[in-house]
């Protein structure tokens, strides 16, 4: 029996995975962005569009913190952005076969 993490996304569909979840170097489609857990302020899903993270985008993880809880590098478009762990948990997205 799996547990859902405590975190923006309540249930992700099959396919489907927390951007804060790709390994360093992966790519994506974006799916989605939930901000439905209390934690998380409601302009952060107008933030994240602003910058970029909409449906059918592509996303790749380009560099990751030392700690585990450390920002992560993120390529959108033509843009790379750094993104907190929970602001990165909010954006669900769908891995691409390399």
């Amino acid at each position: 029996m799996s547990k859902n993490p405590p975190d923006c996304i309540p249930a992700l569909t099959p396919g489907e995975v927390r951007l804060a979840d790709l390994k360093l170097g992966a790519t994506a489609r974006v799916v989605g962005v939930s901000t439905d857990d209390a934690a998380a302020p409601p302009e952060m899903s107008r933030r994240l569009a602003e910058l970029g993270f909409l449906p059918g985008e592509a996303v790749r993880i380009v560099a990751r913190g030392f700690m585990a809880r450390a920002p992560i590098a993120v390529r959108v478009g033509t843009g790379t952005f750094a993104l907190r762990m929970f602001e990165a948990a909010c954006v669900r997205v769908c891995p691409e076969q390399p």
